[in-house]
């Protein structure tokens, strides 16, 4: 008797996986019960971070790996793999999958809900998510062979992403004397670069390949970070000192310190990349202790200053030690 989960129990052993493995069959040829309207979507961190859509339908869990989730624009259509039907009791599996068995990696649910099917035929499923985070109207579409693509709708959910030029200081001899009004920082001297995370991943690995994990660490928050690449204690470090773009929403109106709270709120803390320190009014110790560690200055950014990409006098470069005047 042929089964709607052959593929499913063709890949995984029930004594080393703790995945649900229904004893009895899912009959193929038995007629198609009447159809559920349950979905589940799961965050799924395996060898390369994806998230699982799977659809109720005929008995089982039709089932699409999205790399990047799912698009919140329609004008990107993301991949999305048709794998093997899932179990019904797949609706609420999490947990860890083993290493070397298949899809080995952690498994969480990222959104649960009922959905409305508009049309479901071999090479196209349009259906209408009613989710907690998933919400909307989705087409998804056969390209070639497991190939599909998943599209978006409705209109867009979320901001648009802000451009990607960074705000530039304007550099001045002396610290500003109104020092209550600007936050201080180090001058690190490294490499500017602004890294957009977007689906668990970034450009900017492309040229730094160790900053993959950082962004996968963000799932499927989209977020723009500002900073630098610097050398500490031997190793390249990403120092973060701005967020343009967080969770869906342009940040690039608000002022630096709702911007800085909002950096401060993802706890950016590891070998590889940090939250650089932020001293509001403590103008003349942060100059002091960029000189006694040989950084090459600070900057002085204005308390109540947006985000301006390019050249700015809302932020001001000091360097650490004052020039020479010239010999006579």
């Amino acid at each position: 008797m042929a089964d709607r989960l052959d593929r499913y129990r063709s890949k995984r052993d029930a004594g080393r996986t703790p995945e649900p493995v229904p004893a009895e069959p899912v009959p193929a040829d038995a007629p198609a019960p009447r159809d559920g309207d349950a979905f589940v979507i799961q965050e799924h961190h395996a060898r390369s971070l994806h998230w699982d859509l799977r659809l109720e339908r005929d008995g089982v869990l039709a089932s699409w790996a999205v790399p990047k989730g799912l698009p919140g624009d329609p004008g990107t259509n993301h991949l999305a793999v048709r794998t093997e039907d899932h179990p019904m009791e797949y609706l609420t599996f999490h947990g860890e999958i083993p290493r070397g068995e298949y899809g080995g990696g952690t498994m969480t649910l990222w959104d649960q809900g009922t959905y409305e099917t508009e049309k479901w035929s071999d090479r196209e499923v349009k259906v209408v998510l009613h989710g907690a985070r998933a919400s909307g109207r989705f087409v998804l579409f056969q390209t070639n062979g497991k190939n599909w693509m998943i599209h978006r709708m409705d209109p867009p959910v979320h901001d648009p992403l802000p451009p990607l030029d960074p705000m530039l200081p304007a550099e001045r001899s002396r610290l500003p004397r109104d020092a209550g009004t600007y936050a201080f920082e180090f001058a690190w001297g490294g490499e500017r670069v602004l890294v957009p995370i977007e689906g668990g991943r970034t450009d900017a690995a492309r040229r730094h390949p160790w900053l993959r994990p950082l962004a996968e660490s963000f799932g499927s928050r989209t977020a723009v970070l500002d900073g630098e690449v610097v050398t500490l204690g031997g190793g390249e470090v990403l120092v973060c000192y701005d967020l343009l773009y967080d969770d869906g929403r342009s940040l690039v109106a608000e002022p630096y310190t709702a911007r800085r709270a909002a950096l401060e709120a993802l706890h950016l803390s590891a070998a590889r990349w940090q939250t650089a320190p932020s001293w509001p009014g403590q103008a003349a110790p942060v100059r002091q202790a960029a000189r006694e560690q040989g950084l090459p200055g600070v900057l002085a950014k204005r308390l109540d200053s947006p985000y301006e990409p390019g050249p700015s006098t809302a932020w001001i470069f000091v360097p650490s030690r004052a020039a020479k005047p010239p010999r006579d």
